[in-house]
């Protein structure tokens, strides 16, 4: 079980004189658990997120962020004492990502001519490949071969290099893809190349299912969807906590994807800080009530 701490966390735009955002903020989420982080616009909860994967454009000024693996958290792979638990904050985003932290993008990109099929098993391959050099260090063929370079580009290499094939890649997405309840025809689509927002953020969830991470912080995935969507897309998160045991870390403005998704925490953020944490009945209570009397509470208290 892999457990994601963010401990005292403060972050401002990284430029001069950017503005502050986050104001300490503390958060804990495992494997397995699905927290709701809610709150007004402007209080923190996408730049969190960011963060979190290693966005540029925040530097944080204080706090850390740290990850804990267990044992089982990558399969049968062992994972050495030495590298059980790692600071984010000193690594570069592809290696949170091997380690286990995937971020669905609240505005996914389109790009024409990649399919997702190999969008998706250049990405595994990529995700497993980074891992293995992150828990064991790089051999020497591996060193060997970056200081050569291609002689061509690498999309012209054998297509069933890397550490899943072609065949057992096509396996492994059929598999996904019925886990989700979803339409074949997206495997030779190009990525979310004419995809609907739905579609879109469908994919976002597709991805988490091949990539397997440990912890999946998922941005408004709920934004814009009509109801039939957004109940397949809360079918494929409630998929990703029960079937893989990923922590899933709900970013949120409404309850009505928690009426889907039952969180077993909610969060409630205030001017760069989580202010208050709950059960699933604090969101329903914020449906009822809005954020005013949080606001009061907290600075009443303080």
């Amino acid at each position: 079980m892999a457990t994601l701490e963010i401990k005292n966390l403060h972050a401002r735009v990284a430029e001069e004189d950017g503005e502050q955002i986050l104001r300490g903020v503390d958060l804990e989420v495992k494997s397995g658990e699905i927290h709701a982080l809610m709150g007004p616009n402007g209080s923190g909860k996408s730049t969190t997120s960011k963060i979190i994967a290693g966005h540029p454009a925040y530097e944080v000024t204080d706090g850390e962020i740290l990850l804990h693996l267990e044992d089982d958290d990558f399969g049968d792979v062992e994972i050495p004492d030495d590298a059980r638990t790692w600071n984010l904050l000193e690594l570069e985003p592809n290696e949170r990502a091997a380690l286990g932290i995937f971020l669905g993008f609240q505005y996914p990109a389109e790009i024409e001519g990649v399919t997702m099929t190999n969008f998706l098993r250049t990405a595994l391959n990529a995700k497993i490949d980074e891992r293995e050099e992150l828990l064991f260090g790089e051999d020497d063929d591996e060193e060997a071969e970056e200081e050569a370079g291609y002689d061509t580009s690498p999309m012209e290499g054998n297509v069933d290099d890397g550490e899943v094939g072609v065949a057992e890649f096509q396996k492994l997405l059929k598999e996904k893809m019925d886990l989700l309840d979803m339409d074949e025809k997206f495997m030779q689509r190009y990525l979310n190349a004419g995809f609907s927002g739905g579609e879109k953020k469908q994919n976002e969830v597709l991805q988490a299912a091949i990539l397997e991470p440990s912890i999946a912080v998922l941005d408004e995935i709920d934004s814009g969807l009509d109801i039939d969507r957004l109940q397949d897309v809360s079918k494929g998160i409630n998929a990703l906590r029960d079937e893989q045991g990923t922590g899933i870390l709900q970013i949120t403005h409404y309850q009505r994807i928690l009426e889907y998704v039952e969180p077993d925490h909610v969060h409630i953020m205030l001017d760069g800080k989580v202010v208050k944490s709950g059960d699933a009945s604090l969101a329903s209570e914020l449906e009822d009530k809005g954020y005013d009397w949080v606001r009061e509470e907290v600075y009443e208290a303080a």
